[in-house]
């Protein structure tokens, strides 16, 4: 996945518009983009997308963002969305990973009803809304069969702290959130799952989206979360690798199956051992889900 899309969950015009964005993941938003009076009928729209788009051959992966299990709302929304069997379940304002078995067990509950494959629906966690999920983050791995990602986020976060801002003059974050993306990178490394960026919210800023992805996709994120169409592009260009890191990779890969023996092997004038040879596969298995290879 290298780019997530969010689409209000209560707009059919949007969703339908969404299906050509382009984007690898379109995230069916009933949270955040979804006003408390339309939270109810947003549900059925869902739905009603989901039953009609999930049939298409060429099509996006979907995953509905719920509303939080804090909310009252959560199950009312897997009631729903789950009947037209959506690729996954994005869980917001988690506090740990006792969240995602609660969700996990929910869901089972639901494939049984609706005659899903058990296991069938994904999920992805929003893990530091809160400042408690922040001392959490380690907690993820083993925790569900059904976990694909972990994303963090600066906003919610930093107006549950109350804080100012988050970036400072130059755009970058401030301290505390290098802290929790620098936590919430590792988090996902360590549950073995796609480590996504979070959005950057300035959509009319292509140089500082492009900026921001560079960075992401150079300290080892997949991928970035995006609120506009037009951010899509730009996000599958930076984390799509190149002709050039296709190459190599691919010289590295078949320099160790020629000697299967060997701790280091000489690439190109430079020494390269194991984690490189690890590295390089990563990178042609990113080029391959990207239809590139």
């Amino acid at each position: 996945m290298r780019s997530l899309l969010f689409v209000p969950g209560d707009s059919p015009k949007k969703l339908d518009k969404c299906l050509a964005s382009g984007a690898d993941t379109l995230l069916l938003d009933l949270e955040d983009s979804v006003a408390p009076s339309a939270k109810i009928g947003a549900r059925a729209t869902v739905r009603d997308f989901l039953k009609s788009a999930v049939k298409e051959k060429k099509r996006p992966a979907f995953y509905v963002r719920i509303n939080s299990l804090d909310t009252g709302l959560a199950d009312g929304d897997l009631d729903v969305v789950l009947e037209g069997k959506p690729d996954g379940i994005l869980l917001p304002k988690s506090n740990g990973h006792q969240d995602l078995v609660l969700l996990d067990a929910k869901i089972t509950a639901r494939e049984a009803i609706h005659g899903l494959p058990d296991g069938s629906t994904k999920v992805m966690v929003l893990v530091t809304e809160t400042p408690l999920s922040v001392f959490t983050l380690g907690t993820y791995k083993g925790a569900s069969d059904r976990l694909t990602g972990l994303s963090w986020a600066a906003l919610d976060l930093a107006v549950a702290v109350n804080a100012e801002t988050y970036r400072l003059e130059n755009g970058d974050y401030t301290p505390p959130y290098q802290v929790a993306r620098a936590l919430g990178l590792f988090a996902a490394h360590a549950a073995n799952v796609l480590a996504i960026d979070t959005p950057y919210l300035n959509f009319r800023d292509e140089a500082g989206l492009k900026k921001e992805s560079e960075e992401a996709r150079r300290d080892g994120f997949h991928g970035k979360m995006a609120i506009h169409p037009a951010q899509v592009a730009i996000i599958n260009e930076v984390f799509t690798p190149n002709t050039e890191a296709i190459k190599r990779a691919q010289a590295i890969v078949d320099a160790f199956a020629a000697n299967p023996g060997a701790g280091t092997i000489g690439v190109d004038g430079n020494m390269l051992d194991r984690p490189h040879l690890i590295r390089a596969e990563k990178l042609l298995a990113t080029a391959k889900a990207a239809g590139i290879i």
